[in-house]
């Protein structure tokens, strides 16, 4: 689902967030606490304290999407040294770390910035 969706950045909210909040709540943190506005063509990423929960929030032209992903297993490799209430990451990274590997991928290929064909 999230692979259709059209947006301009992703931010994480770094640290842990309290998951009761519904659409509501996180839209007024993500406009009050992070200075951001909901309405942008962007992902507001939100975890957990125990970093086995994470909430997506989204505006769609008409209405917000919250997207809701619970691990039975396991946790999220969530950002929290910083000093920043948010991060900016990529689709890329985003996907990472739902997929419970950190953003600091150093096993990854490194990008090739190929000029001819051999």
């Amino acid at each position: 689902m999230l692979n259709d969706v059209s947006v301009d950045r992703v931010y994480l909210a770094c640290g842990s967030t309290d998951l009761r909040k519904s659409i509501d709540g996180l839209a007024i943190l993500v406009k009050e606490g992070f200075d951001q506005d909901p309405f942008s063509p962007a992902l507001f990423v939100f975890c957990n304290r125990e970093r086995d929960k994470v909430k997506i929030l989204y505006w769609d032209h008409n209405g917000f999407w919250l997207y809701y992903r619970r691990l039975e297993r396991g946790r999220f490799q969530w950002p929290t040294e910083t000093t920043a209430s948010t991060m900016t990451v990529t689709r890329r990274e985003l996907r990472w770390l739902l997929d419970g590997l950190s953003l600091e991928q150093r096993k990854a290929h490194p990008a090739v910035a190929a000029r001819t064909v051999i």
